[in-house]
């Protein structure tokens, strides 16, 4: 099945310790329905300087953004700001996605 949420999307977590909270999603990876959103699911990694010929990085505590279940996140409306399911429909062979709860076009 094919990924109802997108990049650029704007969701709201459902479940999880950042339960309720907004954000745009960066990336999505469908074959393990994770997604990654802005400044949610921040993970800290701890990183040893390198001293390559390439490039120096530099160490320490780096945070980021983890992934998170699409199942816990929802479609925000763009029409209401609430949350909303999302439904498929077909126009000229196109497949667009509408929102259950307006029935807005989100594409």
């Amino acid at each position: 099945m094919p990924a109802r949420i997108k990049t650029d999307d704007e969701v709201i977590v459902i479940g999880g310790k950042d339960r309720g909270k907004r954000g745009k999603v960066l990336r999505v990876e469908p074959k393990k329905d994770r997604l990654y959103v802005e400044g949610l699911n921040i993970i800290k990694r701890h990183q040893r300087p390198t001293q390559s010929t390439r490039a120096q990085q530099t160490g320490g505590v780096i945070e980021r953004e983890g992934p998170i279940h699409i199942s816990n996140v929802m479609l925000i409306d763009p029409e209401d700001g609430k949350p909303t399911r999302i439904g498929i429909e077909y126009e000229d062979g196109k497949r667009l996605r509408v929102s259950k709860r307006t029935g807005a076009r989100l594409d």
